[in-house]
């Protein structure tokens, strides 16, 4: 199913696509050659999609990395997942975020995502 009221089942700016996915540069990216990998089909969350789907989406995550590397020559990368509103999801159709990163981007990398979510509280730790 397509929604017709959510803006990544109508996004027709596609960089990649194979039968069941797509791929396109994140309007607002947090680097140079962001790309958003999502599900032609209209799920709401990552736990929504099917099995074959996710193998559709992983695909096109080794196809971003590809162009990438050539288009942009990262140093590395973090893929992302949020899912629901408490986790940063503000789009509600499933997406996964290819992130290129770059020598010197941020001044220390180390903890890659970690750092920017607030640090944890101990007493929900184990």
């Amino acid at each position: 199913m397509i929604d017709p009221d959510c803006i990544f089942c109508q996004k027709s700016d596609i960089v990649l696509e194979n039968k069941l996915a797509k791929a396109f540069w994140d309007i607002h990216p947090v680097r140079q050659g962001h790309l958003l990998i999502v599900p032609k089909q209209h799920y709401v969350t990552y736990f929504d999609v099917p099995a074959e789907t996710k193998q559709a989406l992983d695909a096109l995550l080794l196809m971003g990395k590809a162009l990438l590397d050539e288009r942009y020559h990262p140093a590395g990368y973090n893929i992302g997942i949020n899912v629901n509103p408490a986790a940063g999801q503000t789009v509600m159709h499933a997406h996964i975020h290819l992130i290129p990163r770059y020598q010197g981007d941020v001044k220390d990398p180390r903890g890659g995502i970690r750092k920017m979510i607030p640090r944890a509280v101990k007493s929900w730790r184990h």
